[in-house]
């Protein structure tokens, strides 16, 4: 195989990883998901509802957020109360969507080039050294930061429990926030993967903050 060969094609099968390796980092949906609860231990097969809209969130549209929270509610074991019956839970939901600026460092890559010397033939020709791109791709040169536009998607979900006597407060025993920030992305396919990072483990570990990552092409929780 002649040099040029040997080259050209070693180079060709480092684009290609490179490709896949920036392919795979943006298959996935990152959430951080805060937990703090008080979670009863009676709590399986009791009723919930949805509580009213604050009216600052178009009503179709709180409509969708609160069926999503009620079918994980009802996964866990808890039961929609019926239309004008008290129930023991009450369920409040609150998405927001918004873009704001962000710094970050972001990896700076440079291409480079290799001298392939002279060589002789099978013909006994010498032939000129010539540059080829480096066949291991771009080499990193370090960092710089840059202000990127990114877009921040939350649900808050936050359950209480209604006061039993006069003069009491509404008790709060589940209160849960999940959080995706990214260059692109709109709230309403967002927010059914926020519900599912809220739900996991349910009701989770009071006072943590947890990292989860979801398929952006299924869907589905990605566990390690």
């Amino acid at each position: 195989m002649k040099p040029t060969a040997f080259w050209w094609r070693t180079f060709g099968w480092a684009g290609v990883l490179a490709l896949a390796l920036l392919t795979g980092c943006a298959s996935t949906i990152t959430t951080k998901v805060t937990n703090f609860h008080a979670w009863p231990s009676d709590a399986a097969g009791a009723t919930f509802a949805m509580a009213p809209s604050d009216g600052q969130t178009p009503e179709l549209e709180q409509a969708t957020w609160d069926a999503y929270v009620a079918a994980e509610l009802q996964r866990q074991g808890l039961v929609s109360a019926a239309a004008g019956s008290a129930a023991r839970f009450v369920v409040e939901v609150t998405a927001t969507g918004y873009a704001r600026e962000k710094k970050m460092l972001e990896p700076v890559y440079q291409q480079t080039t290799v001298f392939v010397p002279p060589y002789r033939d099978a013909a006994g020709n010498v032939l000129g050294g010539f540059w080829v791109p480096d066949p291991f791709g771009p080499r990193w040169v370090g960092d710089q930061e840059v202000s990127r536009t990114v877009q921040v998607s939350r649900i808050k979900v936050r359950i209480t429990e209604p006061p039993r006597a006069a003069g009491e407060k509404p008790r709060t025993v589940f209160d849960a926030t999940a959080l995706h920030e990214g260059r692109m992305g709109d709230l309403p396919d967002l927010v059914p993967l926020l519900v599912k990072a809220v739900f996991d483990e349910f009701p989770g570990s009071n006072g943590r903050v947890r990292t989860l990552k979801f398929d952006a092409e299924t869907g589905a929780l990605i566990r390690r």
